[in-house]
């Protein structure tokens, strides 16, 4: 079974920065493509950001682009979500996910899901 463990939350204050983390295992990391999602409180969870087997493609929710920066270490299995200039909006938890990559761009729908860490940002 696909094991995703994030870490780096934290509470932050707005306009301020935080690398949030995500070390797989159990699965061959460069057969997968990898997304950070987040669910705010009240909220149906969304797609942040997308990155492909091997991070040749990328894809952002409009409300992050410019301000965060998904990438990947295949050496290490491990995706990172940088998350700059946060906003009190941002303000969420944050999963990791993976879906096995067929080679057809971004994925849609993710398979495995980490536990989710809190981000909070104060305003």
């Amino acid at each position: 079974q696909v094991q995703l463990i994030e870490s780096g939350g934290g509470l932050v204050q707005t306009g301020g920065s935080l690398r949030l983390s995500c070390a797989a295992s159990r699965l061959t990391f460069t057969s997968f493509a990898m997304g950070w999602f987040r669910q705010a409180p009240g909220k149906e969870r969304e797609s942040v950001a997308i990155i492909n087997w091997n991070g040749e493609i990328q894809d952002y929710a409009d409300s992050v682009k410019g301000r965060f920066t998904i990438s990947r270490d295949n050496a290490k299995n491990t995706v990172y979500l940088q998350m700059n200039n946060l906003k009190p909006e941002d303000t969420a938890v944050y999963y990791c996910a993976a879906e096995f990559d067929i080679g057809l761009g971004i994925p849609v729908d993710f398979t495995d899901w980490g536990q989710g860490i809190q981000v909070t940002v104060s305003s």
